[in-house]
């Protein structure tokens, strides 16, 4: 059934539906790993520390069920499992991992959809960053890089662990002295999951050629990204809470600025400098691990640092 409704949407977008094509591709652009860290970096340093918090939180939640997900349904992506199915113009560069569930939605779900569950935030924003996550998630069929399956789930508990995100903010902020205890549970459990996914047996499927169809081993390395982003949120998260204390309460349109583009050209010379750096100086598994958690430590705690000295008053420094 899956594939049918692929090939379906395959026909019509080779022939009546081209119109759609671009739009969705720009669509699929939003639910992207750089473009929903950008996002979320430029809301916690700039906009609202308290929203940037619970998205990077929430987010961070994501990526390891995700990571667990992929790695433990190893489903493989529809033009692997079909021929006739031929995915649209590159974007199979950015289908990466297995397919269930999907990537982009649940990045979609995490920031967007993140919004869209907040009550406090206006009904017609909510509708709005709702209607994102669901032409994100339509993107990935349309393209045809998921199945319907990939999509749902990955809306599903996108939403889901958002929803629980409120919950779990709203408990630290009853009780600030536990986010040791938040922290160091999420730490472990991303250890756990970095231990599964690399123990863990993959299928071993190949072609009539004697070609390997996918190397596991590959696949599992968005689950490790996860887990090196998440662990550096959280660790992040402790450091600048109780080291730090930044803020974006009664800060002038000026500081807003400078903050967002001193930290996203700061971000990109970390990400595009240091990261392939630290990835060439540990191999396999725990170079993309620690390259992530240098990239997000930076957006958590490094560049919040250097936001509170910047701003201090010289008499105080």
């Amino acid at each position: 059934m899956d594939i049918r409704i692929l090939l379906a949407l395959q026909d019509f977008r080779n022939g009546a539906g081209a119109f759609l094509t671009d739009f969705l591709s720009k669509m699929t652009f939003l639910g992207e790993l750089n473009t929903v860290i950008v996002i979320m970096a430029i809301i916690y340093w700039g906009v609202s520390k308290e929203f940037g918090t619970y998205l990077l939180m929430g987010w961070s939640g994501n990526r390891l069920a995700n990571g667990m997900l992929k790695v433990t349904a190893c489903a493989y992506r529809p033009w692997i499992r079909d021929a006739r199915i031929v995915p649209y113009g590159n974007s199979m560069t950015t289908a990466t991992g297995y397919s269930f569930p999907s990537g982009h939605t649940m990045n979609a779900a995490s920031v967007y959809g993140g919004g869209a569950v907040r009550k406090d935030l206006p009904r017609a924003l909510r509708i709005t960053l709702g209607i994102i996550v669901a032409l994100v998630a339509f993107s990935r069929n349309f393209l045809g890089v998921h199945t319907p399956q990939d999509i749902l789930v990955g809306a599903l508990v996108g939403i889901l662990v958002m929803g629980l995100t409120v919950k779990l903010m709203n408990w630290v902020a009853a009780h600030p002295e536990k986010d040791i205890l938040v922290a160091g549970i999420g730490i472990v459990l991303a250890i756990a999951i970095a231990v599964y996914a690399a123990v863990k047996p993959y299928p071993t499927d190949y072609n009539a050629e004697g070609k390997l169809l996918v190397d596991g081993t590959k696949m599992a390395n968005d689950t490790f990204k996860g887990i090196g982003w998440c662990a550096a949120f959280l660790v992040g998260w402790v450091l600048e809470r109780r080291f730090v204390g930044f803020s974006t309460d009664g800060i002038t349109m000026a500081q807003r600025v400078t903050r967002v583009t001193t930290g996203l050209l700061s971000y990109y010379a970390v990400s595009l400098i240091l990261v392939p750096l630290v990835k060439g100086w540990l191999p396999g598994a725990a170079g993309t691990i620690a390259s992530c958690f240098v990239q997000f430590l930076y957006i958590s705690f490094i560049f919040p640092l250097c936001i509170k000295r910047l701003e201090k008053p010289a008499a105080q420094r």
